[in-house]
């Protein structure tokens, strides 16, 4: 596939994306996995983010002029490409919006690295990535300061869960961790009150006073929390309901619990 050029193009000879059927993660010339995002509003922010290197861009000429200022000041200039191209890029289903950047994996963080003063959304083994992506764009609209996922039994952070963000992957800082139990010990010793979330807990978010800095932990749907995480909490919690459908998808469940918090926390 062509590289990405950083100066002006000869007009009528853009290169032809490559890329055919299924979306496939992009390959680094050293081999080294990039990720392949689409969407406006995924690209506007990753554009935006200083952390994020871009390799490439693909775009339609509706989507080039769209983000022409963010471009520019990374010195960039996409490839042109039809809709058509970018659905065999990507698959028939994703909805690029016309554009498709190719990028390299954002950097790790570790917890100290994070601004931790406020609100952190936690998520126990979350594996769905359209989960994951919604939660953390509740998180980035309700002004948490970083989400935390395990290291194993978590989605990549790639193409889907970027989209499903819808940018909020490139605002909202997400730290990996090994052992979970443990980022909650540390957080419990940063003064942290740890707020589990369970459907059988006996004590309702609302009727608790919460304080900062607050972390909400959430667990994957099914499995709930795991032992280890629930005896690392100070506080239980579930989320009233008023319907005999009393079980909210988990990037719902944070979406109302981020809410209450950002309103109620002191």
């Amino acid at each position: 596939m062509a590289s990405m050029r950083r100066q002006k193009s000869r007009p009528g000879k853009a290169a032809k994306p490559r890329g055919r059927g299924r979306s496939k993660e992009a390959r680094a010339p050293d081999g080294a996995e990039q990720t392949r995002l689409f969407g406006l509003h995924t690209a506007e922010a990753a554009l935006a983010n200083p952390r994020r290197t871009i390799v490439r861009a693909f775009a339609t000429e509706n989507a080039a002029h769209r983000l022409r200022p963010l471009l520019a000041k990374r010195g960039l200039v996409p490839e042109r490409a039809s809709p058509k191209e970018l659905d065999r890029m990507l698959g028939a289903d994703a909805v690029h919006q016309g554009i498709v950047l190719d990028v390299e994996p954002l950097p790790p963080l570790a917890l100290d690295q994070v601004e931790t003063g406020g609100l952190l959304l936690v998520l126990d083994q979350v594996t769905d990535p359209q989960n994951v992506g919604a939660a953390l764009r509740s998180a980035a609209a309700f002004g948490a300061s970083g989400l935390i996922l395990t290291e194993r039994h978590s989605p990549p952070l790639t193409g889907a869960l970027a989209k499903a963000a819808s940018g909020a992957l490139d605002i909202v800082p997400v730290i990996l961790v090994k052992n979970l139990a443990q980022t909650l010990a540390e957080l419990g010793g940063r003064g942290f009150l740890r707020v589990g979330l369970a459907e059988d807990a006996e004590m309702a978010l609302e009727k608790v006073t919460l304080t900062r800095p607050l972390a909400l932990v959430l667990g994957a749907e099914g499995k709930g929390l795991r032992r280890l995480t629930r005896e690392r909490c100070d506080l239980i919690c579930r989320i009233s309901t008023q319907s005999a459908l009393a079980s909210l998808n988990v990037s719902n469940a944070a979406a109302v619990a981020l809410h209450w918090a950002n309103r109620n926390a002191r």
